[in-house]
């Protein structure tokens, strides 16, 4: 979704080129972000095979609610003490083993 914020509306196929994945994953991706309401497809203008493929304001406003959390925990990441960012990269690790476990 990203891709689709920062470059416009654009082919699967190109949004799969973009992505560095196979067509037919893009395929089922946009599938389920279709499902959900965060992109839509469009007639292509000038070639009736293909379609476009477009954010929709759901997904727009996704995008930039997720932006500003970024935004929001990269500012209190660097307010940490450096002792407090290696308490938590530690954690990260326990945590990573956890999940592999």
């Amino acid at each position: 979704m990203n891709t689709l914020s920062r470059f416009g509306p654009m082919t699967p196929g190109a949004l799969a080129a973009h992505e560095k994945v196979q067509p037919p994953s893009m395929t089922r991706v946009l599938a389920a972000l279709e499902d959900r309401g965060l992109v839509q497809r469009a007639p292509h203008p000038t070639d009736g095979r293909q379609v476009i493929v477009a954010l929709t304001d759901a997904g727009d406003t996704l995008i930039e609610e997720v932006r500003a959390r970024e935004a929001w925990l990269s500012q209190r990441l660097k307010e940490l003490s450096t002792e407090d960012r290696e308490t938590l990269r530690a954690a990260i690790e326990v945590i990573d083993k956890l999940i592999d476990s």
